[in-house]
């Protein structure tokens, strides 16, 4: 790619960035909304702490592990609805087919979707970080460099599953638009968000070690709990998570191709 081309393309890029940043910035209910959830989530986990931590050893080693588990999983869970949600907004404006009409190709469409992802988990996120430390003085920063590795890839997992949910919206239409917001429960169990993976019976295991997520817990209680960053899990999270990531992509594309085949394009929407 010429330096023409390559400046041409991140124009582009931009210009999906900002359509969709003019609508966060020019409306104060959707920035609140984002971070809504996961600050009172992570606030009810706090209080059960504070409630359990007397009584119970484990908690009084690792204060902030219930706070520091639940603000991973909505790195995961914000990153999956920041490329799902950002989808839903074309299809409820009608937008797709002048998408896909214009110079916009798709890998651009696509990696406008998860920048505005890191955007929308920075914002949903970082919220519930600011008040763990107003309310309850827990950062979640104090787990160091390897918060980045956790937040890494749990992010990519979620761009991955939001990608897959985009495709299954061009597929069935937005009658599926439930899954944006369902799908990311199904692999909950299997995650390890709050209980290690050995106490899963051993069929559940096998599915769970298939799982990104679940390295990035395994991980991050060794952190919390004995200090020690196992980097082999962190591998093992980034290589499914690149398996991942190219289904959720091959997926939506080949949903775009069927879709233009159908003619469905102009036709979704409210």
């Amino acid at each position: 790619m010429t330096r023409d081309a390559l400046a041409l393309s991140l124009r582009r890029i931009r210009a999906v960035c900002r359509r969709h940043m003019y609508l966060l910035l020019r409306s104060w209910p959707r920035l609140v909304s984002m971070a809504y959830y996961p600050t009172v989530t992570m606030i009810l986990w706090a209080f059960v702490t504070l409630y359990l931590a007397p009584t119970n050893s484990f908690l009084q080693s690792a204060p902030g592990f219930f706070i520091g588990a639940v603000l991973l999983w909505d790195v995961l869970f914000r990153g999956q609805l920041g490329v799902s949600l950002t989808f839903v907004e074309e299809i409820y404006s009608r937008n797709l087919g002048n998408l896909f009409v214009s110079p916009l190709r798709l890998h651009e469409l696509v990696i406008g979707q998860l920048a505005l992802s890191v955007l929308r988990t920075l914002i949903g996120v970082g919220g519930a970080c600011l008040f763990a430390w107003l309310l309850f003085r827990y950062s979640i920063f104090s787990m160091g460099l390897p918060l980045v590795a956790f937040f890494s890839g749990l992010l990519v997992f979620g761009w991955a599953i939001g990608l897959a949910v985009s495709a299954m919206l061009l597929r069935f239409g937005l009658g599926a638009e439930e899954l944006a917001w369902a799908a990311i429960f199904l692999i909950a169990p299997v995650s390890g968000v709050y209980y290690p993976i050995d106490v899963l019976p051993a069929p559940l295991q096998a599915i769970a070690h298939m799982i990104p997520a679940a390295h990035v817990f395994e991980g991050m209680r060794g952190v919390l709990l004995r200090g020690v960053f196992d980097a082999t899990l962190l591998w093992q999270a980034l290589g499914l998570d690149a398996v991942y990531l190219v289904v959720g992509v091959v997926l939506f594309a080949l949903s775009v191709q069927g879709a233009r085949r159908r003619g469905t394009l102009l036709q979704m929407g409210e």
